[in-house]
């Protein structure tokens, strides 16, 4: 049965160019993030979208556009980097141990610029689809819908379900981020309150102390009253960050004190950490689409590879420097190898502990608007009232999570294996594969192809290697509780 027969807009005389832009152009020129079966009224399209990249090309997705207040490009730089360094920097040091000391600087540098290319592809794509589909722009799961509805015949039944499973790990990445987050600032405070009480209380129990709190920053539901929280974050991470590269290059040891490559065993260890730490495909649709300049943001030397390449030097030099400075005995999060008897490393704790705590706020928005935004329709009454119940039980299930799994080593690693090998890897893979099946194909020798199964394998490498390490790391840490 075909869904979208009884809606079809009756147009004479005109082109299916002319009717593609009928429903899709105009029921989304007015907006930027409408999802697309919103415009398409079912999992099928109401029409065929355009194939041919020529006649797509007379549709300009970026002067169709309307933003307030686009960002330039420096300022969509800034947002880059703030998306993408994040707590993940501080982990860095212990990535090197599961690698070694050289093995991990060229393996950092080569995932870097893995992760960077598959951001380039989700953003060519999603350029491609805006024209095929005569829209403005396009969010991360909105360019896996419409490129199965545009894709062949086959698979268009599967473009709900394609924004359903990236919306699925996208709320399961940042929910756990924002279990990271809470696990990260006990320990810290953790180490600061033992050395000034002797308490040695177990770590869950600051873990459980932080409920409250956490619960009452999250009852503000607009972005706009949170922006005071992030620039507060933003310069105690960088304060913390510079005192801590203090610590960390004064007295380095010699370069032939450190294993130059890690155990065969660790190395999964080592890839779900640092995808972890650089993954941030989930913020780059967001940005591209609010430009001033869009086509700015792919191509040489363009937004993304700048933005990547500062965030890449910075990860791969804290991490060099964190591992040879601590060696095996790196913890979880470098600060946690400072120094605690001396006030700057205490100073060091609390503002990042603090820096982490103002940022799960900005974290935990974004999953509760996905969820939110889905189930919102099942109450017609109440309405606020069953939002601010949502947003109490989903703090209170990440600070059960939290404490069912305080160890931060194997946390970190399960979730960039588990959620951004997926997202960030496979997930961008698989698109490109849809979006070119039939126009313009696959190129000489199916090197497109190639490529790309090269990527999804890759990614399910990382994803199985990277959960069955982490799981036989929680067992561990269990065992020894």
């Amino acid at each position: 049965m075909y869904y979208g027969a009884q809606i079809r807009p009756q147009l004479t005389g005109g082109s299916k160019s002319e009717l593609t832009g009928y429903i899709f152009g105009r029921m989304k020129s007015e907006l930027n993030d409408v999802p697309a079966q919103t415009a398409a009224g079912s999992t099928l399209p109401l029409v065929d979208m355009i194939k041919d990249d020529e006649e797509a090309g007379t549709y300009n997705p970026f002067e169709n556009r309307k933003l307030t207040h686009p960002t330039t490009d420096m300022e969509t730089l800034v947002h880059l980097l703030k998306g993408s360094l994040g707590s993940g920097i501080l982990a860095m040091p212990l990535a090197f141990v599961n690698a070694g000391l050289w093995f991990g600087l060229v393996a950092t540098v080569a995932i870097g610029a893995i992760c960077t290319y598959c951001i380039h592809i989700l953003v060519r794509c999603s350029h491609i689809l805006c024209r095929r589909a005569q829209l403005p722009s396009l969010g991360f799961a909105d360019v896996a819908e419409v490129a199965f509805l545009a894709g062949p015949e086959q698979l268009k039944k599967y473009s709900r379900l394609a924004r359903f499973i990236i919306n699925l790990f996208l709320v399961i990445d940042l929910v756990g981020c924002c279990c990271i987050y809470i696990v990260f600032v006990a320990t810290n405070l953790k180490q600061v309150v033992d050395h000034y009480t002797h308490s040695y209380w177990d770590v869950r129990i600051y873990i459980l102390m932080l409920l409250a709190p956490l619960i009452l920053i999250n009852l503000i539901r607009k972005l706009k009253y949170l922006t005071p929280f992030s620039f507060i974050a933003n310069v105690l991470i960088g304060a913390g960050v510079g005192i801590t590269l203090y610590y960390i290059v004064t007295d380095l040891p010699a370069l032939s004190e450190r294993k130059a490559i890690a155990e065969v065993q660790h190395l999964p260890m080592f890839f779900g950490t640092v995808i972890f730490a650089l993954e941030g495909i989930g913020v780059v649709m967001s940005l591209e689409n609010n430009m001033k300049n869009p086509q700015n943001f792919i191509g040489c030397p363009g937004v993304l590879n700048t933005g990547m390449s500062v965030v890449v030097m910075l990860y791969a030099t804290v991490g060099f420097l964190g591992y040879l400075k601590y060696g095996d005995e790196t913890k979880g999060s470098i600060t946690l190898n400072l120094p605690v008897e001396e006030v700057p490393a205490q100073m060091v704790k609390l503002m990042i502990a603090i820096a982490i705590f103002l940022t799960y706020s900005l974290q935990f928005y974004v999953p509760m608007e996905i969820i939110w935004k889905n189930i919102k329709g099942n109450f017609n009454e109440h309405q606020n009232a069953a939002e601010y119940t949502l947003r109490i039980g989903l703090v209170i299930l990440t600070v059960i999570i939290a404490a069912a799994l305080p160890n931060l080593g194997p946390f970190i690693t399960l979730i960039g294996a588990v959620c951004l090998s997926t997202l960030g890897l496979m997930f961008p893979a698989v698109i490109e594969l849809v979006t070119f099946y039939e126009k313009p194909g696959f190129g000489r020798f199916n090197w497109i192809l190639w490529k790309n199964v090269f990527l999804i394998l890759f990614g399910v490498v990382g994803f199985v290697t990277g959960t069955y390490v982490s799981i036989i790391e929680f067992s561990e840490h269990l065992e020894e509780v």
